[in-house]
């Protein structure tokens, strides 16, 4: 995952964050407040180790009492030191469970020893330091490196720094606790993004598509619930703004530099139910309602939906024209009061793929690009079949509809992938299902269109396009 996926992950996470921190902090709290508070008290003894008068005397002596106290460290919390002193003081534990409480150590080339015990009572820590302090010293002088003979004590152990009485806590520490929950509540937080951005790889952003596709995108459709009952929003809600929205997206294509005056464009999609039908069929009223002449195509000869959409029989259609049965012109229905004509995809074939890789389609799309300025093609899915790149590379290239929060990183991936092995040019990604932004809530209060065509609900008397005009057909 690279630095730019990573803060944006962050950012639109930050509810994630916010929750892990808070509960880190609450956690961090409330360990805080249900710990017994712990007191800590030091003792502090310094070793000797008799010798000559001598400076090489003294220094050997250091020397050796440099050695010794790494030993007496650990014979600190041994039972030969604890025991008495648990007898002495009448505590109810036992060696073990005191040595755990106990903590032995030397500063760095030093002869000193700090004994440091925690316990819940104050006084009873300063007790029990100073109890082992005079017992390692007992242990030490007595019975680890006792006197010979009449000779002097050859190591020392004398307390310099008697152990006193805690007056503050030094645990729990509020602060820390809290703060390093605050910490491990973020880290959290950002671990169940990161899990949550591996296992849904659903487009969120134009980051993630841009990721998934390098083409412009044309536009976007926001989510509108009523989409599905109301599917010709041009027709039904022209001020809208996904109307609007529409509007916008027929300017980017008017301005396409494709090297030609007729543009004819394959809109399809990654998988079904994407939005590309109703994204189709609104941008050929759209590309009408600015009076060019629009022909609107349904080429998804599987699961064709454009006659239903726009209200017209769908009985014959391209089919019947692809397989000689009907010319084109006696199937060509118009729409509205506009300039739009309607080519239903007829019956459904045995054969959709080799009937739209026929001979017999590349007539279609060369008299239909001749009558009209734009030719709208509503083509199947990529992903699940392979017509819409057969299209693609017929025309001037496929517009990819791609529905936000739905389709995935490697679905529109894949999509791209497989319009490029077929040569097939992307013009650009259109996403639907967007989240709407706030400026839509301010939607303008006036069409800047003549919306002829949104008054109209019925289709209208049948025209022929020029070709057939000059053919006598």
């Amino acid at each position: 995952m690279d630095i730019a996926r990573l803060l944006r992950l962050l950012r639109g996470g930050w509810v994630v964050l916010a929750l892990g921190v808070a509960a880190g902090l609450g956690a961090g709290y409330g360990m805080t407040s249900l710990a017994a508070p712990q007191y800590t008290a030091t003792a502090e003894l310094y070793v000797t180790v008799g010798g000559g008068n001598t400076a090489i005397d003294l220094l050997q002596g250091g020397s050796a009492a440099e050695q010794k106290v790494q030993s007496y460290v650990s014979v600190a919390t041994s039972t030969r030191v604890l025991q008495p002193v648990i007898d002495e003081l009448h505590l109810k534990t036992t060696p073990a469970d005191l040595a755990s409480r106990v903590t032995a150590s030397t500063p760095v080339q030093t002869v000193l020893i700090d004994i440091r015990v925690e316990d819940l009572d104050p006084v009873l820590s300063a007790q029990i330091a100073n109890a082992i302090s005079k017992q390692l010293a007992a242990v030490v002088t007595q019975q680890l490196e006792p006197s010979s003979g009449a000779a002097s004590t050859p190591v020392g152990l004398s307390v310099v720094t008697p152990a006193t009485t805690p007056t503050a806590p030094t645990s729990p520490r509020p602060l820390l606790n809290i703060g390093a929950g605050g910490m491990v509540g973020l880290m959290l937080g950002v671990g169940v993004l990161a899990l949550r951005s591996a296992i849904d790889t659903k487009l969120r952003d134009r980051d993630d598509v841009a990721s998934a596709a390098k083409s412009p995108i044309l536009g976007e459709m926001a989510f509108d619930r009523s989409a599905v009952t109301k599917p010709l929003v041009i027709q039904t809600d022209p001020r809208s703004p996904r109307a609007e929205a529409f509007r916008r997206l027929r300017t980017n294509l008017q301005f396409l530099d494709i090297g030609s005056e007729s543009r004819s464009f394959v809109v399809t999609s990654a998988l079904p139910r994407e939005g590309k039908s109703t994204t189709a069929t609104n941008l050929a009223i759209t590309l009408a309602e600015s009076g060019a002449r629009v022909a609107l195509v349904d080429a998804d000869l599987r699961r064709p939906r454009v006659a239903t959409l726009m209200g017209i029989e769908g009985g014959a259609g391209l089919t019947d024209v692809l397989a000689g049965r009907a010319e084109l012109v006696d199937v060509l229905q118009p729409w509205g009061l506009g300039s739009l004509s309607v080519l239903p995809a007829g019956q459904i074939p045995p054969n959709p793929t080799e009937l739209l890789g026929s001979p017999s389609m590349a007539l279609v799309l060369r008299e239909l690009s001749e009558s009209f300025e734009f030719v709208i093609l509503d083509a199947p899915p990529l992903l699940p079949v392979t017509d819409a790149a057969i299209l693609a590379n017929a025309t001037n290239g496929a517009l990819l509809v791609t529905a936000m929060n739905r389709t995935t990183h490697r679905q529109l991936s894949s999509a791209v992938a497989t319009l490029d092995a077929a040569g097939a040019p992307r013009l650009g990604l259109i996403l639907t299902m967007t989240k709407a932004k706030k400026l839509d809530a301010y939607a303008y209060a006036y069409s800047p269109e003549t919306l002829e065509m949104s008054a109209v609900a019925a289709p209208a008397e049948k025209r022929v396009p020029r070709r057939a005009k000059a053919d006598g057909r």
